[in-house]
């Protein structure tokens, strides 16, 4: 369903938009991604509603870790966020250590102790980090607006899926240009 109304406290949550993230071979380009992410946080700043950049330093210990695709040492600025975030002192950042930016972080506190009802999200990957953070977004109760051109995947089959049934489930979704018109 196309987004129809932002509430007059949505935050836009930004997830894994990081270096390490950002040169991984995805379905959509990664750099434009990166700029419609980039256009939705100005513009979201340019209201005075909260921008939320998220990015991960790990993942969930023991078993699990067997699996990690390239395993060894991440270079030491592969969770760095993207420079065309455009990071704001305003801007809150919550680094996370496992899929959902909810999970083990003070997000949820975040959003809350500024009033946010809504979320809209963007990032990489669709069908991982974008995916477990709406889920656990509609969970504790925010409406969600997923921007589907600000989304990508490593994987083009998972990405359809996330875009085609798991968004809509859990809210509506739309173009960048769509939200940021939603906005006024």
């Amino acid at each position: 369903m196309p987004a129809s109304i932002l509430d007059p406290n949505t935050a836009l949550v930004l997830i894994d938009l990081q270096k390490g993230i950002t040169g991984l071979p995805t379905v959509h380009p990664a750099d434009e991604v990166v700029a419609r992410a980039a256009r939705l946080a100005a513009a979201f700043r340019a209201h005075g509603l909260p921008v939320v950049l998220v990015n991960v330093t790990g993942g969930a210990p023991g078993r699990t870790e067997a699996g990690r695709a390239g395993g060894g040492t991440p270079p030491a600025d592969w969770a760095e966020l993207v420079g065309e975030l455009d990071r704001q002192p305003g801007d809150v950042l919550v680094t996370k250590e496992r899929w959902g930016a909810f999970h083990g972080t003070e997000l949820d506190a975040e959003l809350r102790r500024r009033g946010v009802t809504q979320v809209v999200f963007g990032g990489i990957a669709t069908s991982i980090g974008v995916e477990s953070s709406a889920r656990a977004a509609y969970a504790h109760g925010y409406h969600v607006t997923v921007a589907v051109d600000a989304v990508t995947d490593l994987d083009p089959e998972a990405h359809r899926n996330s875009v085609e049934r798991i968004f809509p489930r859990l809210g509506e979704t739309d173009t960048t240009e769509a939200i940021i018109g939603l906005l006024g």
